[in-house]
């Protein structure tokens, strides 16, 4: 209504208000109660906006979820597979020792006999005189 009176005068006819308002779909409101109304009109459209996105957020988190779970999975077997790898180098490192430890016996061995033949060479010698 475009004035208070006239919009006053429409509250006080019993009824009317909520004639119009059932039969018409037609909200009647006054210069003071406009902006009030469509306050309200904006909150009811942007509730419905912020739970239309909730829903679809939800919807996100739980496919989010799921992945979640398979990506722990695959995180366990990657975890198992470093193990494995880990156990690998460890056992190839006793071996690479193992082997070293025999290379100086024969490295020892061989400067040993070395030491012997020199010595050997040297009683011929002395020997001879």
């Amino acid at each position: 209504m475009p004035f208070e009176g006239l919009f006053a005068e429409v509250l006080n006819n019993v009824g009317l208000f909520e004639t119009i308002q059932r039969d018409y779909k037609i909200t009647i409101t006054g210069p003071t109660t406009l902006s009030a109304l469509l306050n309200s009109l904006q909150m009811g459209f942007r509730t419905l906006a912020i739970e239309k996105r909730s829903s679809e957020v939800w919807e996100v988190l739980g496919a989010v979820k799921t992945d979640f779970v398979k990506f722990g999975i695959v995180l366990e077997k990657t975890k198992k597979k470093l193990q494995e790898a880990t156990n690998t180098i460890d056992d190839a490192s006793v071996r690479t020792r193992s082997i070293e430890k025999r290379l100086k016996d024969v490295q020892s061995m061989a400067s040993s006999e070395e030491n012997g033949a020199l010595l050997f060479d040297e009683e011929k010698t002395d020997d001879r005189e």
